[in-house]
């Protein structure tokens, strides 16, 4: 019997990989994704090696986990409760895939991860590995053992000599990948005051930021970013890039109170510069290249998109329906955005697109070149009025029933 668990290399796991080891009197695999986060997973993997892993698997999986995660959430506009950019959520089940599979390789019938029982993780490995694999045991050490604090853990950990890294002396808890990161716990838990400076990991603070704005160009192909300021980049160079021009300039910071899946509400500060960019400029986008009825079609599956990966629900026909949507308008989205930046917000400021602009100058200018029939437009407005004329005179006519009773 072996168990194959989410690897991090921060105190959860890391006790989390001794304790399943001793509870279960078995090998114990661990898996860390390579996502782009600012940890040296060579130290990662040593750490797991010391804690008792029988094998520790370090897997770059930047590309893909851009590829299939987070460019489709982005080609949906997800954003969770309008301010939250999926960094974290979008990883889980790309990470729970990648342990089913493991599993499958090794004949391992259970796998694990260091999510606390309140948190949304654990609802989205569960939800994702279930989805896949119902076969499977999923083990949360984290819930089920008898360690009952971050003090606890870290007194079990100096008990057995495990290394955790950072976590003592940290008093935020910090998940990073490519597409973003998330802090939280310590002083971030007063909601009524202001997040301290030190919680911020990787955006400059706006007040510091640069006191001239920069312009960056953004083309998109078929929905797909391919170059940034005319130079064209794989996706993990392109986001990586970005990231570091954007949060340059304090762009991407986001404060939330966010509602949890388990029902109750937390405090999330997240730093996305790259995906807030992008995000941005691939709307402003689709307003030059879609039909009005397309737009707001499309604008309005962006909340129920980010609803559902943000819940644990990827591996949902829904998604994957809502995907085929996208992929359908994709083709569409093709052409260059300017994206203006200066002391931690960002705008578009220029957008064209050769081939399927709708943008017409002809039609939308009020100078001598105007192609638009006026007339035609008052006649237009005379039908549109309609329904609401004749909502008037009903409602003259009930007003009138309404007095002489």
């Amino acid at each position: 019997m072996t168990i194959v668990l989410a690897y991090s290399g921060g105190l959860d796991t890391s006790v989390a990989l001794h304790w399943l080891r001793e509870k279960y009197d078995t090998d114990v695999i661990a898996y860390c994704a390579n996502l782009g986060q600012v940890e040296d997973l060579g130290d990662v993997a040593d750490r797991a090696k010391r804690a008792g892993a029988s094998d520790v698997i370090v897997e770059d999986v930047r590309a893909r986990f851009l590829r299939e995660f987070a460019l489709p959430a982005l080609a949906a506009g997800a954003v969770y409760e309008g301010k939250y950019f999926l960094a974290a959520p979008l990883s889980r089940p790309l990470i729970a895939q990648r342990l089913v599979e493991i599993a499958a390789d090794t004949g391992s019938r259970m796998v694990a991860h260091g999510a606390t029982g309140k948190g949304n993780d654990q609802v989205r490995f569960y939800t994702s590995v279930r989805a896949l694999d119902p076969t499977l045991t999923v083990l949360s050490p984290v819930i089920d053992w008898e360690l009952t604090s971050r003090r606890s853990e870290i007194e079990y950990a100096d008990k057995y000599g495990i290394d955790i890294g950072a976590s003592k002396t940290s008093p935020y808890s910090i998940d990073t990948n490519i597409w973003g990161t998330s802090i939280e716990c310590g002083d971030l838990d007063n909601v009524d005051q202001a997040p301290p400076r030190d919680a911020w990991q990787i955006t400059t603070d706006p007040i510091d930021a640069a006191n001239s704005p920069e312009q960056v160009r953004i083309e998109f192909r078929q929905g797909i970013p391919i170059s940034l300021n005319g130079r064209e980049l794989d996706p993990v160079a392109f986001v990586e890039e970005l990231n570091i021009i954007a949060a340059g300039h304090g762009v991407g910071r986001t404060e939330i109170l966010e509602n949890r899946i388990v029902g109750f509400k937390s405090r999330g500060v997240y730093e996305s510069p790259a995906a807030t960019v992008l995000h941005a400029a691939y709307r402003d986008l689709e307003s030059l290249v879609f039909d009005r009825e397309t737009l707001h079609f499309k604008r309005s599956i962006a909340d129920r998109y980010g609803e559902l990966v943000y819940y644990g629900y990827w591996f949902s026909d829904l998604r994957r329906a809502l995907d085929g949507l996208c992929e359908q308008l994709a083709p569409r989205l093709t052409g260059e955005v300017t994206v203006e930046l200066f002391k931690g917000r960002c705008h578009c400021v220029a957008r064209r697109s050769e081939l399927f602009s709708r943008y017409n100058t002809a039609l939308a200018d009020y100078e001598e070149s105007d192609t638009f029939d006026h007339a035609a437009g008052a006649g237009f407005a005379y039908a549109w009025a309609l329904p609401l004329v004749d909502h008037s005179r009903l409602s003259s006519r009930s007003d009138t029933v309404s007095a002489a009773q």
